[in-house]
């Protein structure tokens, strides 16, 4: 005999119409989501923009205080400003130098009376 329809279970009636439920629920979510994606992407976009032009006028700013601090640093600037200052100043003269000698790894270290000559002759030289 054949089967009749009105015999058949609710769960197969409704099998069907639950899979396009379910795929529509999925596409819908899909869509969705890639909107509320795209909307995230153009708000971040706007919130960096202010923060890239900041960082570009402090890199700006720190090149410019870079350059100035290069050009401070040059002796004859610094020896035109002593002179508009009056300072009774200039570069040291190789009498008023002391070298130190550095010591080189692994090597044997330096007999105590070398040690004792760069002491005493930073003394003498401190002395007036």
């Amino acid at each position: 005999m054949a089967k009749n329809r009105k015999n058949q279970p609710a769960a197969i009636q409704f099998g069907p119409a639950l899979k396009a439920l379910l795929l529509c629920a999925l596409f819908c979510g899909s869509g969705v989501g890639y909107v509320w994606q795209i909307s995230q992407i153009g708000e971040l976009g706007r919130q960096i923009r202010p923060l890239e032009k900041r960082l570009a006028e402090l890199q700006a700013a720190n090149n410019k205080a870079r350059n100035l601090l290069a050009s401070m640093r040059v002796p004859r600037r610094i020896i035109a400003r002593l002179k508009e200052l009056k300072l009774d100043m200039g570069l040291p003269l190789e009498s008023q130098k002391l070298r130190l000698i550095e010591p080189v790894a692994g090597a044997p270290s330096p007999p105590p009376s070398a040690k004792l000559y760069v002491a005493q002759a930073a003394r003498e030289q401190r002395a007036p």
